[in-house]
């Protein structure tokens, strides 16, 4: 390069080349070069452009703290372990600027293992760490509850259609004329709750009805106390203690209690009253009324209520007071009947849901004068799905009316969405809802299948007659009932796919000990009341805890003892059983060996939530609302009825 450029220079300018010839000369005495020249030069002027803050190099590296240094370094040898609480706490500027060797080395010991700390206090801090982020997760898993409960919460309030079109809401109970005694006016509220607690009575709402431990207190009629002696009723039990009151005041009323607990008569008695007193101020005439409703899910609970209904009425009319009317209007009974009594004038109806909508849509009935609903195990009611049927049946109601529910299993969501049709409502709860009969010792054992029709020839002999057998299939039904039949058992069944003729057959003769076995499905598991039920034998576990609760129910009422008997296998779903056993624990009852070793795990991440205990939506003590198989199967059934729906309404409009 250097020999091509002297050539050009020789050959363009020749005095030009002399003279550049004659300066390398000098400069090569000096001891310089070309290429020494060139470098000091560029040098040079890089060095005076990055003083003049003209360009930049691209080679710039910024400066590193030695701690800083120290740190990447330990990073590159793998041995740092990062603590939160070390993050949380940087050191002031002036600390790091007096940094020096030795607290280099602690600064390594810092961010590396911990030599100087003894594994113990280091497990120590771990676990407080560990519990830090185990509070937050149940933090996150009520939050996450929460959600759930507010997603499925219904957003139709139990109301008349009419009622919710026009805005109506009433602010204030229906006014009664029925008056507590003076002294119990009197009463302190201290004195009040002293006897609430005394009888574990828990009572919500806005200005509660006092309590009153007799009948006669309550001022009920001479001929209402013969009936309470004619069935060896003498004093009231803590539900009627403080519901009897609050109805009779014209509150409207959740009422939660055991099995066997006396609920019935909290509605029965002040219906009767209030039809009497209607009947006194002005007699009932041709086609007018009813007066008070009384809607049941099944149709012996309704024909069981409105036998009770008819013995009060008897002693009243026994006693020179009008006759109070009452009908029963339930699938399987000619119309007929109810028509006749209604053409007289009829003060109470007890109804199932689906004889009572064919009614009233026929106009055969009228709840013109209707001032007073109850809905008897209002919560297996709506499960079972007549829901929008009892609002449609609000929506037949012409004015205020007084509404109670009652049910011994009633969750949280069912209160909730009951709320919205009360009014001022007090909340009566003797118990945990959904909680077990204590007067019921509960025994679970495991059988294999094929082998549980023979069991139950053993599990009879356990007890005396009366015996109650549940089985959740109609054919295993009718199996274990010929079965029975075969061994020389007196035994009946009742189910779903009987007529209404032969159940009843079925019923009487077993209530009057004619039968000494009843074989039956859930139909008669919810609110039916057979005298000195011995034994409840459950032939399968049912899929949801709270028919369990009822069906052992069946037996140990009214202060008595009674034995259930369960028999599982592997067929039984675990989440059943593990709310089968935590209700056991709660009872204070024997768990088995093949229940106890059942998730343990589980059992201590549930105690761990603290005071709010299992399933917001159906009850069940063994899981929570985010594994709840029942709300599982309403939204996955609810799914299908969508797509079913659009299905059927885009083929109607096609055709």
């Amino acid at each position: 390069m250097l020999s091509r450029f002297l050539w050009l220079l020789v050959a363009k300018r020749p005095h030009f080349a002399w003279v550049c010839l004659q300066s390398g000369k000098r400069k090569i005495k000096t001891g310089s070069n070309f290429e020494t020249m060139a470098q000091v030069k560029r040098y040079r002027k890089s060095s005076k452009s990055s003083e003049d803050g003209e360009q930049d190099n691209d080679d710039y590296v910024p400066y590193v703290p030695v701690k800083e240094r120290k740190k990447q370094h330990m990073m590159k040898l793998g041995r740092v372990v990062q603590l939160a609480s070390e993050t949380t706490q940087p050191k002031s500027s002036s600390e790091n600027e007096n940094e020096d060797d030795s607290q280099g080395a602690h600064d390594a010991e810092t961010w590396g293992r911990k030599y100087n700390i003894s594994l113990l206090d280091q497990h120590t801090e771990l676990k407080k760490i560990a519990e830090a982020k185990k509070l937050s997760a149940v933090e996150k898993q009520l939050r996450e509850e929460e959600k759930i409960m507010e997603s499925i919460a219904q957003q139709k309030a139990l109301m008349g259609v009419a009622e919710l079109a026009k805005g109506i809401q009433y602010e204030e109970p229906i006014k009664t004329s029925w008056r507590p005694p003076r002294y119990i006016r009197a009463m302190s509220e201290e004195e009040r709750q002293n006897i609430r607690q005394q009888l574990r009575i828990l009572v919500e709402g806005e200005n509660p009805s006092p309590p009153i431990r007799s009948f006669r207190e309550m001022k009920f009629p001479k001929g209402i106390l013969n009936g309470l002696a004619a069935k060896g009723i003498k004093t009231p039990t803590p539900i009627q203690v403080q519901g009897l009151p609050t109805v009779l005041a014209g509150r409207d009323l959740i009422g939660i209690a055991f099995t066997g607990s006396g609920k019935t008569l909290v509605f029965v008695l002040p219906v009767v009253m209030f039809a009497l007193e209607q009947e006194f101020s002005l007699p009932f005439e041709r086609n007018e009324g009813p007066y008070g409703l009384i809607i049941c899910p099944s149709r012996e609970l309704a024909k069981q209520t409105h036998e009770i209904i008819q013995h009060y009425s008897k002693h009243l009319q026994a006693c020179g007071m009008p006759e109070v009317r009452s009908c029963l209007a339930m699938g399987g009974l000619p119309v007929s009947e109810a028509l006749d009594v209604i053409s007289r004038g009829v003060h109470i109806v007890v109804a199932t849901p689906g004889r009572l909508m064919d009614m009233l849509d026929k106009k055969i009935l009228t709840l013109d004068m209707c001032r007073y609903l109850c809905m008897d195990e209002a919560d297996r009611m709506i499960d079972m799905g007549f829901e929008e049927d009892v609002r449609t049946i609000f929506s037949f109601f012409k004015g205020q009316r007084q509404t109670l529910l009652f049910s011994a299993t009633m969750p949280k969501k069912i209160q909730n969405f009951a709320r919205s049709a009360l009014v001022k409502p007090v909340t009566i709860n003797v118990g945990r809802a959904g909680a077990a009969s204590m007067n019921v010792t509960q025994q679970v054992e495991y059988v294999k299948q094929e082998a549980k029709v023979v069991y139950l020839l053993d599990c009879l002999q356990k007890t005396a007659p009366p015996v109650l057998i549940f089985a959740e299939k109609k054919q295993d039904v009718d199996c274990i009932h010929e079965y029975l039949l075969l061994k020389g058992v007196e035994a009946v069944a009742i189910h779903g796919g009987k007529d209404q003729e032969e159940r009843s057959r079925a019923v009487d003769a077993y209530r009057v000990g004619k039968k000494d076995v009843l074989v039956a499905t859930d139909v008669a598991s919810k609110g039916l009341d057979f005298p000195n039920v011995q034994h409840v034998i459950n032939y399968d576990m049912p899929d949801d805890i709270e028919n369990y609760v009822h069906r052992i129910g069946r037996t140990g009422r009214s202060n008595t003892k009674g034995l259930a008997t369960t028999l599982i296998n592997k067929i039984t779903e675990q989440s059943v059983l593990l709310d089968l056993k935590h209700l056991l624990i709660e009872g204070k009852q024997q768990v088995p060996d093949f229940l106890d070793e059942l998730a343990p795990e589980a059992e201590h991440q549930h105690l761990d939530l603290g005071d709010s205990h299992g399933c917001t939506y159906c009850g069940g003590l063994g899981h929570r609302i985010t594994e709840c198989p029942k709300l599982e199967a309403v939204q996955n059934k609810q799914a299908s009825n969508i797509g079913r729906r659009d299905y059927l309404s885009n083929t109607a409009a096609d055709y």
